[in-house]
């Protein structure tokens, strides 16, 4: 056996019944009210009878079914009911495309025998009642079980008794579904209640309290990276040389990875599309390679943030922290620190030992380039020693471009100024796609590559960043990387990869029910272990996050890949305007408790992973 989906279904249209683990509401009809009823609780509802009304997937008959087509509607929402006989139902499969092929079991034989025929995609399901009646499914060979009000308990009896199947939750919709068709399809009620269902993958995510930026344990026992940490088999997590009982292609990939022969593309893709048992072993693999690269060390910066303005014209959907016209009802009130204000913080971050201060902020309406090299002057003037870690790759192409000059004379000014180093955000997602409604009118990604390209050129290390856990997914996690190992292989000039967990809670995409309420806690595992084993050879450094996952989360992930912390900051106001709990400051006490806790030795390091005494020097 391969993957099997489960379909849990709702006993009731209210949220009880989706807390205890059901995804949709199952009726003969379903009209306006009880569709509403339905979305307000986080449920889909399907009709079972009926194909007119709000449903947002049905369960038609084969002539429904064919209706449902003349209607323009989505294969992904149909399964066809498998009554009457074999010519109109396989007709109805057929035309539709429909996801899947509701049979029953006296009828089991022939829907699968339909279903054995060449060109079709449709999967038979079927409604169980127990588990051995699920597990006699399986063998039979459907791919599909519905199942009504079981709880945890069952589905983990379940999950352990397909022993090497894969068990996948699914919405009322396959878990192939693409966002971008889901949005086109769904109304905004409906849609938002899909996203807040599924994860990266389409399926159904787990219902914990965890999100990254709430302060809250990650949702796996010690020792454990995986969520579905419940199987038996994973009691002990397996060493990074042990692969056996996984998927032959990808135990090749990570066999290829520990001999040095870095993933393709695609094999980055199938990595990120890894599940259970496979992340813990992905991980494993991460760390070995973590080991072999940097040793059992752990690195942090004592730095401080500024933050100089929260005014922006751009329209960034995951941003909560940028004040514009259309954004002024957000938390916080808008603010700009003047040249003053933020030589002072830089000067109170040297006397208590920072060496770097990081400069991001909005892109304020007045700003030219000369603001971005009239700050950092000032920084230079009163503080020589001080390294200036500043101006995203936005920052400095609406800097360019406001001062009527080519990214690199922009560059070079800022380099002569003083410039240091240039922070990789304002990458979000490589991936123009996602960019088209995720931050619609900020650089593109060969824009965004031209100003790290040029940077590197010209002297300027950076970092990177991506941004997961919206309406991204393991194609445009793989696209990301294979950006940055284009510009690295070119360039070598970035000193790290830092994976950014989206922090949904005051997000206005999220708040407009436009994305999915951040990464699950296996997706952060895995897009920090995946960057480890992709960028392999290329980019030393792989940070965790503490700002977004806080120390108990970032402490996990030094056993996913990690060999760095990040900084102390001091202040942090980006991923606080978006509702997270973390950020503002970690001492180093703090942080090298932390490392320490984690079995690892803690280093400070500078900006560009220079290891340094502890500064602390008054100007």
């Amino acid at each position: 056996m391969s993957a099997i989906t489960i379909h849990r279904r709702a006993a009731t249209a209210d949220a009880a019944a989706r807390e205890a683990g059901g995804t949709a509401f199952e009726a003969p009809s379903v009209d306006d009210a009880l569709g509403a009823a339905a979305l307000e609780a986080g449920l889909l509802p399907v009709a079972t009878s009926s194909i007119d009304g709000a449903a947002l997937a049905w369960v038609a008959d084969p002539d429904q079914a064919m209706e449902l087509l003349a209607r323009g509607v989505a294969p992904w929402r149909i399964s066809v009911r498998h009554v009457g006989d074999r010519a109109s139902v396989l007709d109805a499969v057929a035309r539709t495309r429909a996801a899947f092929l509701r049979t029953d079991p006296e009828n089991l034989d022939e829907a699968l025998s339909i279903l054995s025929l060449p060109s079709l995609w449709t999967r038979a399901s079927l409604v169980v009642d127990t588990v051995d009646e699920a597990v006699a499914a399986a063998r039979a060979g459907v791919r599909d079980v519905v199942v009504d009000g079981w709880d945890d308990e069952t589905m983990g009896s379940l999950r352990d008794a397909l022993g090497d199947a894969a068990l996948i939750q699914r919405t009322a919709f396959p878990p192939e579904v693409e966002v971008d068709d889901a949005r086109e399809e769904l109304s905004r009620p409906a849609f938002k209640a899909y996203l807040d269902q599924i994860d990266s993958h389409g399926a159904v995510r787990p219902r914990t309290p965890w999100a990254p930026g709430i302060d809250v344990e990650p949702p796996v026992p010690e020792r454990r990276l995986s969520y579905a940490w419940a199987d038996p088999a994973w009691v002990e997590a397996a060493s990074a040389g042990d692969l056996g009982g996984l998927a032959p292609d990808l135990a090749g990939i990570l066999d290829r990875s520990l001999a040095d022969t870095p993933p393709t593309r695609d094999e980055v893709e199938r990595l990120f599309r890894a599940r259970g048992a496979e992340v813990e072993a992905i991980a494993r693999v991460a760390d070995e390679l973590r080991r072999r690269r940097c040793g059992d060390t752990v690195t942090y910066v004592i730095n401080r943030n500024i933050n100089y303005t929260n005014q922006c014209y751009f329209r960034c959907g995951f941003c909560g922290f940028s004040k514009g016209p259309k954004s002024l009802n957000l938390r916080g009130d808008p603010y700009i620190l003047n040249v003053h204000e933020v030589v002072h913080r830089s000067v109170e971050a040297w006397d208590r030992g920072a060496t770097e201060v990081c400069l991001q902020g909005g892109i304020h309406p007045d700003f030219t380039g000369d603001f971005y090299v009239g700050v950092l002057s000032a920084i230079k003037e009163r503080l020589p020693g001080m390294h200036v870690h500043g101006f995203t790759p936005l920052e400095v192409w609406q800097g360019a471009e406001t001062l009527g000059i080519t990214v690199r004379e922009f560059l070079t000014r800022l380099r002569d100024a003083g410039l240091g180093t240039l922070p990789g955000t304002a990458a979000e997602v490589l991936d123009d796609d996602v960019r088209l409604h995720l931050c619609p009118d900020k650089v593109r990604t060969s824009e965004w590559a031209e100003v790290m390209i040029t940077a590197h050129e010209l002297g300027l290390r950076a970092t990177t960043t991506l941004m997961m856990g919206h309406i991204d997914g393991p194609r445009s996690w793989a696209n990301h990387l294979e950006v940055l190992r284009q510009i690295q292989r070119r360039t070598g000039g970035f000193t790290e990869f830092v994976p950014l967990p989206f922090v949904h809670m005051g997000a206005p995409m999220y708040l407009m029910g436009k994305s999915r309420p951040g990464p699950t806690w296996d997706e952060v595992v895995l897009v920090h272990a995946v960057g480890r084993i992709a960028l392999d050879g290329l980019i030393e450094n792989i940070q965790a996050s503490w700002v977004k996952l806080g120390l108990a989360g970032g402490g996990r992930l030094l056993d996913a890949g990690c060999n760095d912390l990040g900084g102390t900051l001091m202040n942090e106001n980006i991923s606080r305007a978006s509702g997270a709990s973390h950020g503002q400051l970690a001492t180093p006490e703090e942080l090298e408790a932390c490392i320490r806790a984690a079995g690892r030795t803690p280093v400070q390091r500078n900006t560009v992973y220079e290891p340094i005494e502890p500064a602390g020097v008054s100007g």
